[in-house]
């Protein structure tokens, strides 16, 4: 263990500065407008303009984003890909971006944020997943060191080779000070709850690291992109949350969540639309016990509907009323603050969580940060 924590920080003191090559990018939506800033490793003070305070009865509350995204430019020239177009936009890089993004999250009361990558290398095949994951968590590496105290990140891992994934995972946690990893919804249309995927479950499980399971547009956006086309912006507005719900639903069903309890998940968009139907999840076995042998509710060993009080949400639901009722649906005390970063989803993600009636002060402050800080290692 001392080998490994000595290999992180000499690690962490030779990229410490060297920022170039990481850009933040969306959740997939086009249009949005865009940073041009430059960044400077350690900013003056007061460079970034007033940071915002929050303050819960008197407390400083220590904010917490789970839910914000970048990319690698050396990495997507690697699948051949670049910062263009709508999606991966050529004024996120970095160099750009950093200082835009942090007067962002001082304008918003957001102390800290968890960044991560939307998997697109799931087909690449063995030895190019490997260069491309390791380009990528030793730039997350770089960004975190360079802003100890305003960014963690969620490790990138190739999925699709569950071995390697494991083996980067690990890497990742004890090499580079990554808090966990970032996934998919699904990989090249194969579930999660596949027992090809066990080998990564255990080594999470092992680690006692999180996982932010977030849904890339090859799961069913795609699949159902002739329903969800048109006006609306349905392939992400409904699109997403479903991939979410889905991947939630079988890791529950097919019993993944019983063979590793360890594990600790965040879904992305509030886990999508599975807290707010979890009843109807609950009657699914009992109405037709005939498509789920092995039980009531097949073979997993409880109700469906209690596997989601030990998952984790990030509470990107836009109204106070929202809030309420996932606090209703999984406690307060698996919500977690969630913005999108760096596209205009959301600007007061902070705000909504102060406004929602019925929640004690306690409760405030650990939806704030203080379950994320605890899930991830921030001091």
């Amino acid at each position: 263990m001392m080998a490994a924590m000595l290999t992180r920080r000499d690690f962490l003191q030779t990229t410490a500065c060297a920022l170039g090559g990481l850009a933040f990018v969306n959740c997939n939506v086009p249009g949005a407008a865009s940073p041009t800033a430059s960044l400077t490793a350690a900013s003056p003070p007061g460079a970034q303009g007033r940071r915002r305070e929050v303050v819960v009865n008197g407390k400083r509350a220590k904010t917490v984003d789970v839910h914000a995204h970048c990319a690698v430019p050396e990495a997507l020239a690697r699948l051949n890909l670049k910062l263009e177009g709508a999606f991966l936009r050529p004024d996120l890089d970095m160099m750009t971006a950093v200082s835009a993004r942090l007067a962002a999250m001082d304008e918003q009361g957001i102390d800290v944020e968890a960044l991560s990558i939307n998997p697109n290398w799931y087909k690449a095949e063995r030895d190019l997943a490997r260069q491309v994951i390791t380009i990528q968590n030793e730039k997350l590496a770089e960004v975190c060191a360079a802003h100890p105290e305003r960014f963690v990140a969620f490790a990138t891992v190739a999925l699709q080779f569950p071995d390697l994934a494991a083996e980067q995972l690990e890497e990742s946690v004890k090499k580079y000070g990554l808090r966990g990893a970032a996934i998919g919804g699904s990989v090249n249309g194969e579930e999660l709850s596949d027992p090809k995927f066990h080998p990564f479950w255990a080594k999470v499980e092992q680690l006692g690291v999180v996982v932010f399971i977030h849904p890339q547009p090859d799961g069913a956006p795609a699949q159902l992109s002739q329903r969800l086309t048109g006006n609306g912006y349905l392939n992400n507005v409904i699109g997403n949350p479903l991939e979410t719900t889905i991947a939630l639903s079988h890791l529950i069903f097919e019993g993944t969540f019983d063979k590793f309890p360890g594990v600790k998940v965040i879904a992305a968009h509030a886990g999508g639309f599975l807290p707010s139907y979890s009843g109807r999840a609950d009657h699914g076995c009992p109405t037709r016990p005939d498509v789920c042998p092995g039980g009531t509710h097949g073979s997993i060993k409880k109700t469906p509907s209690a596997y989601l009080t030990q998952l984790y949400y990030d509470t990107m639901v836009f109204h106070p009323e929202g809030v309420r009722h996932l606090v209703a649906e999984v406690g307060a005390s698996q919500l977690l603050v969630g913005t999108d970063a760096p596209y205009p989803w959301t600007k007061t993600a902070v705000d909504l969580i102060l406004q929602t009636p019925g929640l004690a002060d306690a409760d405030k402050m650990a939806m704030l940060g203080g379950t994320a800080a605890r899930l991830l290692g921030i001091q």
